[in-house]
């Protein structure tokens, strides 16, 4: 029963990708609208108080003889240390490779501009050359797309097998301890589950406290 659970746990975690993925980059050159000034308003009725959110209710506790259980690894992902660490990495690689095609495109738009506004004037030699620059810069602009993307997949796809790689034994140590049969992902297609069965809440305590103790 032991290779059933070692072969569903790595199953269920090559079965996501995980959520190591950066955040929608901010269109370049936006810029937030001003704010209209405002009138002063009519001072407010004393509203009721609000009553405080009701709590949370305690989490099902797992069923005592229970042989199958589940995770949401998508939680996981978002939720843990590592999962967040890794993502923040992604996305601060590709910020730095945006800020890199902003000056490249900024340089690009500034050659663009000289020759619309000085082409006329300019030699048919300088105006050839300036020309020949702008499709350089172009040209270079895509190739340094093409590499940027391909530096933050390759990171994203290094940080997830890194994620699996320490998340896959914390998932067999719970297996283990609890005698289940099937450890399923929540991704796979779950139809129903009892949420008692969830050990989503128990792994990322576990996870977390195994990477701060290495």
């Amino acid at each position: 029963m032991k290779g059933i659970v070692d072969m569903k746990v790595a199953t269920l975690v090559g079965l996501l990708g995980l959520a190591l993925v950066a955040a929608p980059a901010i269109a370049a050159g936006q810029q937030q609208q001003q704010t209209p000034p405002q009138q002063a308003a009519p001072p407010e009725q004393q509203k009721p108080a609000t009553p405080p959110p009701a709590a949370k209710p305690a989490p099902k506790p797992f069923p005592e003889g229970a042989r199958i259980a589940f995770v949401d690894i998508q939680r996981i992902a978002n939720e843990s240390r590592d999962g967040q660490a890794a993502t923040k990495k992604v996305q601060d690689l590709e910020q730095r490779k945006l800020a890199e095609l902003g000056e490249k495109n900024k340089a690009l738009q500034a050659a663009q501009e000289k020759l619309n506004t000085g082409g006329n004037v300019m030699s048919d030699d300088a105006r050839a050359r300036l020309s020949k620059d702008i499709e350089r810069q172009q040209v270079d602009i895509q190739r340094a797309q093409q590499d940027a993307s391909t530096e933050v997949e390759e990171m994203r796809q290094q940080l997830q097998l890194d994620f699996q790689r320490k998340l896959v034994p914390v998932l067999q140590q719970v297996a283990q301890e609890k005698n289940l049969h099937f450890l399923f992902a929540a991704e796979a297609g779950i139809v129903w589950a009892d949420p008692g069965l969830d050990l989503t809440s128990e792994i990322i305590q576990k996870f977390d406290a195994a990477a701060a103790g290495s």
